[in-house]
């Protein structure tokens, strides 16, 4: 099941993100992930994991278990690369072990101040706030994306964690449109105008976070899971499913695309089993009244400023 991309490309509806795998973990993951049938990957810079992906992806290639061809890789530039688009994409490529990415995305809408290439550093001044570049506008930094695929780097670019009005403006001043929106969307944060504004304008939205994080979100944000809901529980088991099946299966219907993470061998096969059934339109209904609004990732915690203030 694939979403053809405003850039023609088609993307995988499910994907496994790598955000919080332990580098020693990743190998057997990534290649057990393959042989279930995972076909896209969502990797970023920041999650301090592009070399091990590249040694797990390079061996999938080379043992004939999948070909390159057939994989869709995401990776995101870092807020502190900004004013370095082209080597940062090029550092991740070299950790990758790639010659090319299917989609590039700018992780937040905001430059921060300059660590190194691929350092992703989040430098904070004496108070603990974030250091915020204010010479690079986010209208620099989508050109130099835009870059990225005339020189065949990289097939779509897209953005992460942009809001309705961002999304308008870089609309505005793009000559390549973002071929995708990554946004954290699940049951108890269902941003419908934001999804249907994307939609509406041919960007594809992707679901970071689509099982709202779950115990992860919980021990580092302290965040309420929508896992827990009464009423998911209750159309797990009407459809003989797990609650997170039921939950990706919804993302999936909202043709929004779905990149779960998990660490679990047993979880990466139950999570790919949701292609099997549909909900009813008077369960996806439900599921769209339980919205709470509830944000679960909080990059304040670390930041010392709320991003989304």
């Amino acid at each position: 099941m694939a979403i053809t991309l405003n850039s023609g490309f088609k993307m995988p509806m499910l994907g496994l993100g790598v955000w919080r795998m332990d580098g020693k973990d990743i190998r057997n993951l990534l290649i057990n992930a393959v042989k279930i049938g995972y076909r896209h990957f969502d990797c970023a810079a920041d999650y301090q994991n592009e070399v091990e992906v590249g040694e797990a992806l390079a061996e999938a290639f080379q043992t004939g278990l999948v070909k390159r061809e057939d994989l869709f890789i995401t990776t995101k530039l870092w807020n502190s690369d900004h004013g370095h688009v082209i080597e940062a994409c090029k550092a991740s490529l070299k950790k990758l072990q790639l010659d090319y990415l299917d989609l590039f995305l700018v992780h937040f809408p905001i430059a921060t101040k300059h660590t190194g290439v691929g350092t992703t550093g989040s430098a904070l001044d004496e108070d603990g706030v974030l250091e915020i570049d204010t010479t690079i506008s986010l209208e620099t930094t989508w050109h130099a994306m835009e870059e990225l695929v005339s020189m065949g780097l990289v097939r779509s670019i897209g953005i992460s964690n942009y809001d309705i009005f961002l999304t308008r403006d870089c609309l505005a001043y793009s000559k390549v449109k973002p071929a995708v929106n990554q946004i954290e969307t699940h049951p108890y944060f269902q941003r419908d105008s934001l999804v249907k504004f994307c939609q509406k304008h041919g960007i594809c939205v992707t679901a970071h976070t689509p099982l709202g994080g779950s115990v992860s979100n919980t021990e580092w944000f302290g965040s309420v899971s929508c896992l827990d809901d009464p009423a998911l529980k209750g159309l797990a088991e009407k459809y003989k499913k797990t609650v997170p099946q039921v939950v990706l299966r919804w993302g999936i219907q909202r043709n929004t695309v779905v990149i779960p993470k998990t660490s679990k061998l047993e979880r990466l096969e139950e999570n790919f089993r949701v292609l099997d059934f549909e909900l009813a339109k008077e369960d996806m209904d439900l599921i769209g009244s339980l919205d709470r609004k509830h944000r679960t990732n909080q990059p304040a915690k670390f930041w010392g400023i709320d991003l989304y203030a």
